[in-house]
């Protein structure tokens, strides 16, 4: 007879934390926080060359390659939205990305700032 630990069955997939964000195991999927950034920064240069708008849908990432699309879901609302990656950040441990004004205006995120999300690397 052949006895089967029990926790091969487990259905969680495994995750590991770095830098206090929770990372799937999943290399294109990361739970963490989002921010946002706007007014003071509009106009200002940003990691790739470009000039932030605040009215693009865009953000920063860390590490993933400038041009890189990602989608972004609040996990406080489950609302979504797609950006493309033109800068680098945020710096602050456990957030993982910070997104533009008017990205964080369709995530219902303004007020609160940083919320909990989840960001899927799409291509």
């Amino acid at each position: 007879m052949l006895l089967v630990p029990a926790a091969c069955g487990s259905s969680k997939p495994p995750t590991k934390k770095r830098d206090g964000v929770t990372q799937p195991r999943n290399p294109n999927l990361q739970r963490g926080k989002a921010s946002w950034y706007g007014g003071k920064h509009h106009g200002g240069p940003t990691a790739s060359g470009e000039r932030y708008n605040k009215r693009a849908m865009t953000a920063a990432h860390k590490t993933w390659p400038m041009g890189t699309r990602v989608r972004v879901t609040n996990l406080k609302n489950g609302r979504s939205v797609v950006l493309r990656i033109n800068d680098r950040g945020p710096y602050i441990k456990g957030r993982i990305i910070d997104v533009s004004e008017v990205a964080a205006e369709k995530l219902d995120m303004i007020d609160a700032g940083v919320v909990p999300c989840t960001v899927e690397r799409l291509r």
